[in-house]
């Protein structure tokens, strides 16, 4: 008998010319392991251990002329998942010789396998009176919600989730009432009850409620207009500049479909979480199951226990949110404090007993382990070593700072006031002179150096690692996908391509309109250098993303690049990176709802449909909510408005542009300037993924293809303001799930953590609007005043006391700036 080997290049099985040898460093006679170097999800070692399992049982039973006994390997998948794929074995590839392998009967990826049903029913009725009814529903008030809160604080948001726990009741309560009646309209029957509210209105709902969670970004845009700068402009200014930003990365969207939706290995983690659910919640994927809970019932039990638990963290005691005790120890030690202090410290206490904390900027159930490991090395490198070492050898002046803070400071100590270098809007060097320069701290600094190398290790890893991939996507479409799902979704017409230039072009003129007619001081090319950076930035950003679930954060890049092109012009700096921020953010979050309806087969006109007209009526809603606001609301904005409308975002987002368009980049960067030294972080970037990348292709077997520096580096960019409780508590969990559960107790890691992860976000969500509409808001809030809420806040940490104190009217820094 001749062993075999499986050739990528035909996909079929075909005579090995290699010898038999034992598993080498780089397998050649496995050439297809290759294809998937750059893939960290695919089971490289399962598939590896098989065909090795495979050749070496082929060779054995030659020798000993006995019957195959059957003794291949059976990989540890859920029960459900093997009955459901039954093609999906590492024996397909071997078995039978001359005979063409795909994985077209489910996914390749456990945690997809886990999530989706590899089944689907193309005459479900999506498009539906139900679906517009309640998705425009979600879309006006979620859009008014959010926006009237985010201008006050504490506030609170209304998340994706609880539209989409909420969808469900509504849907079948109108399935109910609902007439049954068929219409006939120009030829085309149609009802407002098909029958049962199905899964794929549901999914569609939500996917419009999550489109306009986040609100519009460029709102901040006109709202630091209007209190900074004193420009109130017209109604139409605000929707063209609103409209056009929200809108037009959807236009880049079309172009990623063939990067970032079709290819089986963009998994997308964060939309399997939802897949998960919906499944859950409809009980269609769910087999009746008499040794184990149910799905469904597993999913109330989390979300009961975890509303239930948020009291305690979230309003009874919060110190436990925090749980800084080591600062309750030693309240007015300073070093102490900056080191486990978590609100202006360091946050070295590991544990937190609050989800919201652990899930703070990622949900650590969702992640792949080895995304969230290299972001555990790259926080315990700059925030745990280079952050304190910067802070106690005073370099930049930081002792006289606290060592973590996401505001700059003036020479006093005191937090910087822009409008005390502005004259009339525009940014005065002689009151800039006579006031102080910006200084930052520990961790500000630092973070800024980790958002230069997240923006060059991005742009080196995509060209070493997905080059090719690239190039070769941009000939494929759909059709060239071998995976069950994209076949399955083959039975719905793609959108067309001239659909998304269209929605491109209506945008682009919206904006060039609002720039240039309006005082801006942003030219059209201006505008037009904002997008190329948005439509460049796309693919690696959304590739990252749909690997690891880890978001890369663009913003102080693009403060940067406008800081330097438009000196002294705040306002331009400001729409230009609202501009090449949203686009890029549009497009990546498009892909990502894209892909969510790729998995619940969605029809993708449907959802093209869906999205663009919620985000273009959340694009008015918000505008008219927050111009009825500043009508109506005295003192919005103001330190001490009475209803504490001081809006938070809007002040940080005002300051940070007049620090990169008022002071702007080249005092605070530039050469000879203070700061000057962290542009080495570009270069630190730019190299690091490149040794790493020889390592991963001469040990394709070993630890090195798991190395990603764009995550190392992008992975900890929520830092601060999030603090080190926040990354250590969801490493732990993030350890504990993502590889102790899934290796060793795989069935049931597949079974129920994408359910637990959602479970657990969804009680704390709940939680978090009910404490605060019925405890907080009204008539002031009733306050739990004793030890447990109020210890943490009496400590160096929380007055953010620094390591060195000035006395009255001393001053640290340089002479002359």
């Amino acid at each position: 008998m001749t062993p075999t080997a499986f050739n990528s290049a035909t996909n079929i099985v075909t005579p090995s010319s290699a010898r038999h040898r034992g598993v080498p460093d780089v397998p050649q006679d496995v050439d297809f392991l290759m294809d998937h170097l750059n893939d960290p999800n695919f089971d490289y070692h399962s598939e590896l251990q098989s065909l090795s399992d495979a050749s070496t049982e082929v060779f054995e039973l030659e020798r000993k002329k006995a019957p195959d006994s059957g003794s291949i390997r059976i990989s540890e998948f859920d029960v459900e998942s093997r009955s459901e794929s039954a093609r999906y074995s590492t024996a397909s590839k071997t078995d039978t010789q001359g005979t063409a392998f795909d994985y077209d009967d489910d996914s390749p990826y456990p945690e997809v396998r886990a999530a989706i049903s590899s089944v689907d029913d193309a005459t479900m009725p999506v498009n539906t009176f139900r679906t517009w009814a309640l998705g425009l529903f979600f879309t006006v008030v979620i859009s008014a919600m959010n926006q009237f809160f985010s201008m006050r604080y504490p506030s609170v948001l209304i998340t994706g989730i609880i539209a989409q726990l909420t969808a469900l009741p509504l849907g079948k309560g109108l399935e109910r009432v609902l007439p049954t009646t068929r219409f006939n309209t120009l030829g085309y029957t149609w009802t407002l009850n098909p029958g049962p509210f199905n899964i794929k209105e549901h999914v569609l709902i939500t996917v419009m409620a999550n489109v306009v969670v986040s609100g519009a970004y460029a709102t901040d845009v006109v709202a630091a207009q209007r209190i900074f700068y004193n420009q109130t402009l017209n109604t139409a200014y605000e929707l063209l500049l609103v409209l056009s930003t929200q809108l037009i990365g959807f236009s880049l969207g079309g172009l990623l479909r063939r990067f970032l939706v079709y290819p089986s290995s963009m998994i997308w983690p964060g939309a399997l979480v939802n897949c998960a659910l919906f499944n859950t919640l409809h009980r269609a994927y769910s087999k009746p199951d008499h040794r184990h809970i149910s799905r469904g019932k597993f999913f109330t039990i989390v979300v009961a226990c975890s509303f239930l638990w948020y009291f305690v963290p979230g309003y009874l005691w919060t110190g436990l949110s925090v749980f800084n005790w080591v600062c309750w120890i030693a309240p007015n030690n300073v070093v102490v404090n900056t080191l486990f202090g978590t609100s202006t410290g360091l946050g070295m206490g590991i544990l937190t007993f609050d989800w919201a904390q652990v899930s703070y900027f990622s949900n650590p159930l969702v992640s792949p382990w080895w995304s969230e490991a290299n972001t555990g090395v790259g926080f315990l490198i700059c925030f745990w070593i280079i952050a304190p070492i910067l802070y106690y050898t005073n370099s930049f002046y930081m002792s006289y700072l606290p060592i973590s803070s996401t505001t700059a400071f003036d020479n006093t100590g005191a937090p910087y006031d822009p409008t005390q270098v502005v004259t009339d809007g525009i940014f005065d060097v002689s009151k800039y002179e006579a006031y102080s320069p910006a200084f930052l701290s520990s961790t500000l600094a630092v973070a800024y150096g980790v958002a230069f190398a997240a923006f060059t290790s991005i742009v080196v890893h995509s060209f070493l690692w997905y080059r090719r991939d690239i190039i070769k996507r941009f000939r494929s479409n759909l059709k060239d996908e071998r995976d069950v799902h994209s076949r399955l979704m083959q039975a719905y017409p793609e959108v067309p391509q001239w659909w998304y230039a269209l929605l491109g072009v209506i945008m682009l003129i919206w904006l060039f309109v609002a720039v240039e007619i309006f005082p801006t001081e942003l030219p059209i090319w201006g505008v037009c250098l904002a997008l190329f950076f948005a439509a460049l930035l796309s693919i690696p950003v959304g590739m990252i993303q749909a690997l690891t679930n880890q978001s890369i954060g663009l913003t102080v890049m693009y403060e940067l690049i406008a800081g330097y092109i438009f000196p002294g012009k705040p306002v331009a700096v400001m729409i230009f990176k609202a501009t090449a921020y949203a686009g890029t953010n549009q497009a990546v979050g498009f892909a990502g709802d894209m892909k969510l309806g790729h998995y619940m087969k969605i029809p993708p006109r449907l959802m093209f449909a869906a999205q663009v007209i919620a985000a273009f009526i959340s694009s008015i809603v918000v505008t008219l909510v927050q111009n009825w606001m500043f009508a109506n609301i005295v003192d919005i904005c103001q330190p001490h408005q009475p209803d504490f409308f001081t809006c938070p975002s809007t002040t940080v987002f005002a300051t940070s542009s007049l620090l990169w368009g008022g002071i702007g980049p080249q005092r605070i960067f530039g050469a000879g300037a203070m700061y000057s030294p962290i542009l080495w972080f570009f270069f630190l970037g730019a190299v690091l993924p490149i040794p790493f990348y020889y390592l991963a292709r001469r040990f394709p077997l070993s630890y090195w293809r798991y190395v990603n520096v764009p995550v190392l580096f992008a992975g900890i960019g929520a830092m601060p303001p999030a603090t080190g409780i926040n990354y250590s508590s969801w490493l732990l969990v993030g350890f504990f799930f993502q590889w102790f559960m899934r290796r060793y107790h795989f069935r049931w890691w597949m079974r129920y953590n994408y359910i637990l992860a959602a479970g657990l976000d969804a009680g704390v969500a709940i939680c978090v609007v009910f404490i605060f509409f019925t405890l907080q808001l009204p008539k002031g809030g009733i306050n739990l005043n004793w030890w447990g809420n109020v210890a943490w806040q009496n400590t160096a940490d929380a007055l953010g006391t620094p390591l060195r104190t000035l006395s009255p009217g001393q001053i640290f820094g340089p002479s002359s700036w």
